[in-house]
């Protein structure tokens, strides 16, 4: 999209365009009919009807039909054509919205998402008047670290979530020299934090299980379908994780960051648990509560100096052997 294009040509926008002209002939009282109108505006005559039809179904034109005049007319009286309404906010959360959808590059959600991004700009009216140059041009998303994702697996595991078609997956786990077949019913794709994740249910394991795709090294059908369960709840999945991994446990957590990293803790929602608690000397103390610790290990680790573990105790012995084991001081970490 380019807010800030030249003169837009007719082209750019055909189906407002037709109705423009359809709405100018009948509003002159020229009575014109299909035909007229599409040796006209040099489209099929079937074109001209489903315009018609869309003007008085969908924008509530009184048009009708006036059998001895051979023409369409308007039965009352209609000031001006209707058009979209869209103040500047809009108008920027729609550029906003188009360079967001650049992390969906190759996919198989780019196709149909840019599809409407552009139906919407084509129903956008002309007379908008406001240059967004210089804004399309200080927007930008960025990923630091993006997910190499093997489209082919991606699409196929999108569609059976769709059509609920169970799958064979040839998938390794972190830190494992072969892969391992699983049966499993696919229920949900999820982007969370950047990443994506299949939770699935696994019929070896009897329960839901969540399957990086970037791991399945291969994928089939196994040609049956599956009934989702009404127990299957993605809020529960990831109640009180700190990102993707839940576990059973229940642990209080409370850390403390120093005056130099207490702002960018401040500026960020980390948890819906959280709670803040200013201290002396500019520091910030975060309390959370979770049912693992997995994934707020690493994130402690990711702060250096800058954080210091309170509670609980095993979380606070963990980040110490991990940072042994970071200075070469340690023994081997074992694989989660």
């Amino acid at each position: 999209m380019n807010p800030a294009s030249e003169k837009t040509s007719p082209l750019s926008r055909p189906p407002l365009e037709r109705m423009v002209r359809i709405h100018q002939a009948i509003q002159g009282g020229h009575y014109p009919n299909a035909s007229r109108l599409a040796a006209e505006i040099e489209v099929a005559t079937k074109t001209i009807h489903r315009d018609i039809e869309f003007m008085r179904d969908r924008l509530n034109l009184p048009i009708e039909f006036n059998s001895r005049r051979n023409g369409y007319f308007y039965t009352g009286e209609v000031s001006a054509f209707p058009t979209m309404q869209i103040t500047e906010g809009e108008l920027f959360a729609l550029v906003v919205a188009e360079k967001a959808l650049q992390q969906y590059r190759g996919t198989s959600f780019e196709k149909p998402l840019l599809s409407a991004v552009k139906k919407m700009e084509q129903a956008l009216p002309d007379t908008i008047s406001l240059n967004l140059a210089d804004i399309e041009q200080t927007i930008s998303f960025r990923t630091r670290a993006e997910p190499i994702l093997n489209l082919e697996v991606f699409d196929a595991l999108a569609k059976a979530v769709a059509r609920r078609h169970q799958l064979e997956l040839s998938y390794r786990k972190p830190g494992a020299k072969e892969p391992e077949d699983r049966i499993v019913d696919p229920y949900h794709l999820a982007n969370v934090n950047g990443e994506w994740f299949l939770f699935a249910f696994d019929h070896a394991r009897q329960n839901f299980r969540k399957f990086v795709p970037t791991r399945i090294l291969g994928i089939q059908q196994t040609g049956m379908t599956f009934e989702r369960s009404k127990k299957f709840s993605m809020e529960k999945e990831l109640r009180d994780s700190f990102g993707v991994h839940s576990g059973e446990g229940e642990y209080e957590v409370i850390l403390r960051f120093n005056a130099r990293a207490a702002d960018y803790i401040r500026e960020k929602r980390w948890h819906e648990s959280q709670e803040l608690r200013e201290l002396k000397g500019g520091g910030v103390e975060l309390k959370l509560k979770l049912s693992s610790l997995v994934e707020i290990e690493r994130w402690i680790l990711s702060w250096g100096g800058d954080a210091r573990v309170l509670k609980p105790l095993e979380l606070a012995e963990a980040v110490k052997a991990a940072a042994q084991r970071m200075l070469g001081r340690g023994p081997k970490a074992r694989a989660v």
